[in-house]
């Protein structure tokens, strides 16, 4: 019996990495199910903000690239007829789609189904963390109208809904009516082995900011609950400069922090370097608005750092688990004495353990692998 074809259309995928979680999701997924089921994967040819495409990269025609073949295509070739016909010639039981809001690698390719022109299959959505509620209020107008155009014509009627926590769960069954939605966790990489830099007694405190900086992200806020520390602190910011604007914003608060505070815009990394750049550091502070899952949260806690988060990612408890903070953005100065509590802390005995038992315990590898590999072997059949 053949392996059942899974078509997945994301909007960036490797070589690229500034794109963030959802690359990394389906490469993940790729490691460690490749070899059951035939991925093909159709995805943007250069990476997010980038003006030039990948390097000896030719379009429009399928590459392998670990377990999976790639087809990579150019701003032009993301129109209606380019990707019609791409669905009619590549055979598929399955079509996987990572945004509700992306037009060209999510909106296009079921508008061809819907219109009758490209052969009709199952659809599995992963919204991606896209209807939490901090990140509908981002462009909300535009989304707003979105919504309704394709409730109203029933565009997004009879998928399938991949949420990768419980709080995505009710996101999703909040915005779409009687959603058949399956919780499915995301897949982490392969564990590494990781040497920990230790803080040398009387050193600031380190802080690391891992991610694109785009509002979503929240960059800001970190920063003006930095400007109210009163502890020595040295911050990190590594991730692509997604919108020039709220960088600029960034950057105005940055100039005028206290001297106590030094900041290091690092930009982005390249997968291979995140580890021990995490490593370096000794909390990790994401103040995002929404994230549906957050590989970086577990690579931060890999690499041993204790974490500084909002309440609006699936990791939660963290306080008492000895892990760090999950705190409401309505509450700046929670953040504040989350930081003067870690910079008083010189003690690390036991917080390795607690780290590593943690994310085990959110991770359910073994489990996430099977929930993963009986979706997609329920979701590959004919309509």
């Amino acid at each position: 019996m053949d392996a059942p074809s899974i078509l997945i259309f994301v909007s960036a995928y490797l070589p690229g990495y500034k794109g963030g979680g959802p690359i990394q999701s389906i490469a993940n997924l790729i490691d460690r199910l490749g070899g059951e089921f035939n991925f093909r994967i159709v995805a943007a040819d250069r990476d997010l903000g980038d003006a030039l495409p990948y390097p000896g990269v030719r379009p429009l025609v399928w590459h392998q690239i670990g377990k999976a073949q790639v087809m990579y295509l150019r701003p032009n070739q993301r129109g209606f007829s380019s990707i019609a016909r791409i669905l009619r010639e590549t055979p598929h039981d399955l079509l996987y789609l990572n945004s509700f809001f992306d037009p060209h690698f999510s909106s296009i390719p079921l508008l061809a189904q819907y219109l009758g022109v490209s052969p009709r299959k199952r659809v599995l959505l992963a919204p991606r963390g896209e209807f939490s509620e901090g990140a509908l209020r981002l462009r909300a107008a535009k989304k707003r109208l979105f919504m309704a155009v394709t409730r109203t014509i029933g565009l997004h009627r009879d998928l399938i809904w991949q949420a990768t926590a419980l709080p995505e769960v009710e996101d999703i069954s909040r915005v779409i009516r009687g959603a058949d939605v399956r919780l499915i966790p995301n897949l982490p990489r392969p564990k590494q082995d990781i040497e920990r830099v230790a803080r040398a007694p009387g050193l600031p405190l380190r802080i690391v900011f891992l991610s694109r900086i785009s509002p979503k992200k929240n960059l800001l806020f970190a920063l003006n609950v930095l400007e109210r520390v009163r502890t020595p602190v040295d911050f990190t910011i590594y991730g692509p400069h997604e919108d020039a604007t709220y960088w600029d914003r960034c950057a105005a608060v940055i100039d005028a922090l206290p001297s106590h505070v030094r900041v290091n815009d690092a930009g982005p990394l390249e997968p291979t370097q995140v580890a021990h750049a995490l490593a370096a550091h000794d909390l990790f502070f994401l103040p995002t608005l929404g994230e549906n899952y957050g590989h970086v949260i577990a690579e931060a806690l890999e690499a041993g750092l204790r974490l500084l988060l909002s309440d609006q990612t699936p990791w939660r408890g963290l306080e008492g688990e000895g892990v760090g903070y999950d705190l409401p953005l309505s509450d700046p100065a929670a953040f504040v004495a989350a930081i003067e509590a870690e910079a008083a802390i010189m003690q690390t005995v036991g917080i390795a353990e607690r780290l590593a038992k943690y994310r085990e315990r959110m991770l359910r590898i073994d489990m996430a692998v099977e929930s993963n590999r009986q979706l997609f072997s329920e979701a590959a059949v004919a309509v």
